[in-house]
């Protein structure tokens, strides 16, 4: 990771992308392990079914966590100030999710330097997933 010069970002500057591979019944089977989420949604597709749904689908929580994977991925955790989401639509079996994030203020907070961003999660046909906003502190 190389380290973000708070001086050298401006509004609109972009994070580097981060791109997963399409998601697979796997990751979600892995996904439920991990996180403790057996809900059979998204897992067992003929309870799905049942719910009205065509397939599984992903856990809402899992493309947060693809969101903090690129925060953490461009800034130390320990930098993380604030971070939220809204979660828009339902993330499919087959699709490849796209996170990205932007500046959109500069500000300073009891003396510490801060940053806010934008971010969201896209699907391969340019569908938002997921609507966040963070937080970075710069701390002198």
């Amino acid at each position: 990771m190389t380290a973000i010069n708070y001086d050298s970002l401006n509004v609109g500057d972009a994070l580097p992308v981060l791109a997963t591979r399409p998601i697979s019944r796997l990751d979600l089977a892995l996904y439920c392990g991990a996180s403790g989420d057996h809900n059979p949604i998204h897992v067992d597709i003929d309870f799905a079914k049942g719910a009205g749904m065509p397939d599984v689908f992903a856990h809402g929580m899992l493309s947060m966590a693809f969101l903090g994977r690129l925060l953490t991925d461009w800034v130390p955790q320990h930098q993380l100030r604030e971070y939220s989401v809204r979660f828009v639509a339902i993330t499919h079996v087959g699709d490849a999710i796209t996170c990205t994030g932007e500046v959109v203020e500069k500000f300073e907070h009891n003396g510490e330097r801060r940053l806010k961003l934008v971010l969201a999660t896209k699907n391969q046909n340019d569908e938002i997933k997921l609507k966040g906003e963070a937080v970075i502190g710069f701390p002198g």
